[in-house]
């Protein structure tokens, strides 16, 4: 049986201070790979961390954007997914070279940012550590353990078809629950293989790991792939960059050609288009995307 496409679901120990969720992606994590020629321990790499940013995301329950980003100055210099508060994702890597070796390797000397945007009101929050450990659920691990007061253990795997991650969390307990409940609740994940929790449903799942344990599952939230760049975005940039230096670019190239990194997305504007940008102040750039 295959693991439903494209979902995240929520699941709670009822006799233990314990929840985790479960992500399987499908579609979504394919979207991602269709706009860009990754090299597969690439790939592997961003579907861990794009994995991982769906169970924070839902883990956060935020009004809003989580992103991250490994930032490095070896071959790979930068993975980036960001996810939304109801589970909209993108993702996008820069790298350079044949990529072999662990991600340690590969990044060099690098950090971990993540960043929390709220649609609207309070201030975006951004925290931004060395990186610590080997794998992309290490280092994730290590910047909660710092960061968050409730423990959390991550389990990640991913190919070119999908990506998927297992998120376990402790919370507070009372003196009437299992104490050693987490001791053996993570003991037992530890045998999870890549395999299984890319193929298996989270229920089967589940029932695997923990057949001996009461485990509450809940229903699934859909997860999909969405890029929310525009023209309009586009034109605002532009903006921001000022007339001169857009005009420059026009003189030497007659047009500004943008490109989005996570859809591959091209917007051409030509001189008049850039000049609708800088006169008009309600709906600039009008004309129609060119391709």
């Amino acid at each position: 049986m295959k693991a439903q496409p494209d979902a995240l679901h929520r699941f709670l120990f009822e006799n233990a201070a314990i929840r985790g969720e479960c992500v399987h992606l499908d579609h979504s994590w394919r979207t991602v790979l269709e706009h860009h020629d990754y090299p597969p321990l690439l790939r592997q790499l961003m579907g861990e961390l794009t994995a991982a940013a769906v169970l924070l995301a839902a883990t956060l329950k935020l009004e809003g954007s989580l992103i991250l980003q490994i930032q490095g100055k070896g071959m790979i210099k930068l993975l980036v997914v960001e996810c939304t508060g109801d589970l909209q994702l993108r993702a996008t890597a820069k790298w350079e070279g044949e990529l072999e070796g662990t991600l340690r390797d590969l990044v060099g000397e690098g950090r971990f940012v993540i960043t929390l945007d709220p649609k609207t009101g309070a201030q975006a929050y951004q925290g931004i550590v060395a990186l610590e450990g080997v794998s992309v659920a290490e280092i994730l691990q290590h910047y909660m353990s710092r960061s968050e007061q409730l423990e959390t253990r991550l389990w990640l795997a991913a190919d070119e078809h999908g990506a998927a991650g297992m998120l376990l969390q402790k919370l507070p307990e009372q003196e009437s629950q299992d104490a050693d409940a987490w001791k053996r609740v993570t003991k037992l994940a530890e045998t999870l293989r890549g395999e299984e929790l890319l193929q298996l449903p989270t229920a089967e799942l589940l029932r695997r790991l923990y057949h001996e344990e009461d485990v509450r599952l809940f229903e699934a939230q859909p997860v999909t792939f969405h890029c929310g760049c525009s023209r309009e975005k586009v034109a605002a940039m532009l903006k921001m960059l000022g007339r001169e230096e857009i005009e420059g670019i026009l003189l030497e190239q007659g047009s500004v050609e943008i490109h989005c990194e996570f859809c591959n997305h091209r917007y051409v504007f030509d001189p008049v288009d850039a000049a609708m940008v800088f006169t008009d102040p309600v709906s600039p750039a009008v004309s129609q995307t060119r391709h």
